[in-house]
C-alpha cells in the first residue's frame, strides 16, 4: 500500500470517481464512516453536489437518524461501550426502509428516530430516481451489516483518537478499539483516507 498526500477536493472527486465507475448497477449506496471528530457527515455533506452536477440524484441519510428505540440501546445505561458498538445503530431498519427500499421499491425514508428524544420523526418517504445514489454518514457503522455499495473509512490513529474525544466521552474509546480490532475498517472499506491532520489528508491506495 502506498499513502497519497491529498485535499479534501481530491477526496471528493476520488470518492465521486468509484461512485460513476459502477456504470449501470444502480442505485449507488455509498457509506462514509469515521470517528465523530473526522466530521463524515462533512464528506458525506460535500459529496452531493458533485454526484448532482454529474446528473445523480442523491438520497442523503444519517445513520444518528436510525438508531435504535432509546429504550433498547440504553437498556445496558448510557455508557455501556459494547452497547454502543453492538446495538445503537438500526441496521434492520436502515437496510429495510433506505438501503434496499431505494432497490426494491424504488423509495426511500430519509429518517426514522429522533436521536435525542427516540421518537419516531413521521418522515414521508420520497423518490429514488433511476440512477440515485444513497449518502449515508456514520461511525462505527463498517462490519454490521448495512447494504452498501462503496464504503470510505476516515482513520485515525489510536492516539489522535484519544486526543479528540472530549473527556466526558472517553467511555466511547472502548468501542472504538473494539471496532478497529474486530471490524477491522481500514481493511474492510474501499476507500481510505487518513485524517489525523485534518488539513492534510491522504489516500490510502493500494500498491
Amino acid at each position: 500500500m502506498r499513502v497519497e498526500p491529498v485535499t479534501l477536493e481530491g477526496v471528493v472527486t476520488h470518492v465521486v470517481g468509484r461512485v460513476l465507475a459502477h456504470d449501470d448497477t444502480w442505485p449507488v449506496r455509498v457509506l462514509v464512516d469515521g470517528h465523530p471528530s473526522t466530521h463524515p457527515e462533512a464528506l458525506a455533506d460535500a459529496l452531493v453536489e458533485p454526484l448532482r452536477t454529474a446528473g445523480h440524484p442523491v438520497a442523503r441519510v444519517r445513520v444518528r437518524d436510525f438508531l435504535r428505540a432509546r429504550s433498547l440501546r440504553l437498556e445496558r445505561g448510557r455508557r455501556d461501550a459494547d452497547a454502543l458498538l453492538e446495538e445503537w445503530i438500526d441496521v434492520d431498519g436502515l437496510n429495510r426502509e433506505v438501503l434496499r427500499s431505494v432497490v426494491t421499491r424504488g423509495r426511500w425514508l430519509p429518517s426514522l428516530r429522533d436521536p435525542d428524544t427516540g421518537r419516531s420523526t413521521r418522515a414521508g418517504y420520497e423518490d429514488a430516481p433511476s440512477g440515485t445514489v444513497v449518502v449515508l454518514d456514520g461511525s462505527l457503522a463498517l462490519g454490521r451489516g448495512l447494504d452498501v455499495d462503496l464504503a470510505v473509512h476516515l482513520a485515525l490513529r489510536p492516539a489522535t483518537e484519544t486526543r479528540n474525544t472530549p473527556l466526558d466521552e472517553a467511555w466511547t474509546l472502548t468501542a472504538y478499539g473494539r471496532y478497529r480490532r474486530e471490524a477491522q475498517p481500514e481493511r474492510r472499506a474501499d476507500v481510505v483516507v487518513r485524517v489525523d491532520h485534518p488539513d492534510r489528508p491522504a489516500l490510502v491506495l493500494p500498491g
